[in-house]
């Protein structure tokens, strides 16, 4: 089990808007929960308010949004700005799908952690979010 200081990072797995492809979400949710972390998988059709209060009453470590729908320049800073208000400045947000290398760049300059494009290797995603959460969290 990947533990932190005593217990496992803990994540949540998320697909925001009418964006109904969780394929790849289950995949990545079934990933970090074979690599030792706890996993609460939101299931389709969430808001980002939804997001950030199911994250904050399961106190995780991370919140990952996948994102198929194009609408990633939108649904990230919601999340981002909803987390700064409820000051969850020790989660990380991440995420993945199709956004192009540009809207990356963007948004991890608003502060949306590392974005994956499909087919980034499971291991990459998973050694990312236990190495930020090694780094960021307070425990």
């Amino acid at each position: 089990m990947t533990t932190i200081l005593n217990r496992p990072v803990r994540v949540l797995v998320a697909k925001v808007g009418l964006d109904g492809h969780d394929r790849g979400a289950k995949i990545i949710a079934t990933a970090l929960r074979d690599a030792g972390m706890e996993v609460i998988y939101t299931g389709l059709r969430q808001t980002p308010e939804m997001v950030v209060n199911a994250a904050l009453q399961e106190d995780v470590d991370a919140i990952g949004v996948s994102i198929l729908s194009g609408a990633h320049m939108t649904v990230f800073p919601k999340i981002l700005q909803l987390m700064k208000e409820k000051d969850m400045n020790d989660v990380l947000l991440t995420g993945g799908g199709i956004i192009p290398d540009d809207d990356m760049k963007t948004l991890n300059e608003l502060g949306v952690g590392k974005l994956f494009a499909p087919g980034a290797a499971t291991t990459d995603i998973a050694g990312y979010i236990k190495t930020w959460v090694a780094e960021h969290r307070d425990f």
